[in-house]
């Protein structure tokens, strides 16, 4: 059984979750403030993710893939985010993992378009937890991490 760290990838809220097999092990969000130059949040989040790898030892990372229609301006700095956080994970010697939006929607919930109350409580009972995860992104990344659980058992299965 592997530990696994999702991330959902964001500048100002970077959500990330640590499971293993069908139990969270850690779970919330890096928040940056509003503000701050972007290279200052940047370290932020690559400072912080070097303390949760640290903390929790996964054995991978899997990540969402970025997914925008409308504001680039957002999703270049979401990019830039993301771009750390694979930074960390090879500086950490974490195989590295890539799942669109749609794909995690459809592992977790049968519906490549499930709406986030859906998502979030998929997630609370996959994990088994009391409550949904709070707050949105960490629910996110938790669902990120148990769609590569997912991927692992199914491989596992197949050799």
């Amino acid at each position: 059984m592997s530990r696994i760290l999702g991330i959902d990838p964001g500048t100002g809220i970077c959500g990330f979750g640590v499971i293993e097999g069908r139990t969270a092990i850690d779970y919330g969000v890096i928040s940056t403030p509003p503000h701050t130059p972007l290279p200052e949040r940047l370290e932020d989040i690559y400072n912080s993710l070097h303390e949760i790898i640290k903390l929790n030892q996964p054995e991978a990372m899997a990540i969402e893939k970025l997914f925008f229609k409308q504001n680039i301006t957002t999703g270049i700095s979401v990019a830039e985010a993301r771009g750390i956080c694979l930074l960390v994970a090879r500086q950490c010697h974490l195989p590295i993992y890539e799942y669109a939006p749609n794909q995690i929607k459809m592992a977790i919930s049968g519906d490549g378009h499930a709406h986030k109350s859906q998502m979030q409580e998929m997630v609370r009972l996959h994990l088994g937890l009391k409550q949904v995860p709070k707050p949105d992104d960490a629910a996110d990344a938790l669902a990120c991490a148990i769609v590569h659980s997912f991927a692992v058992k199914n491989t596992q299965k197949l050799s």
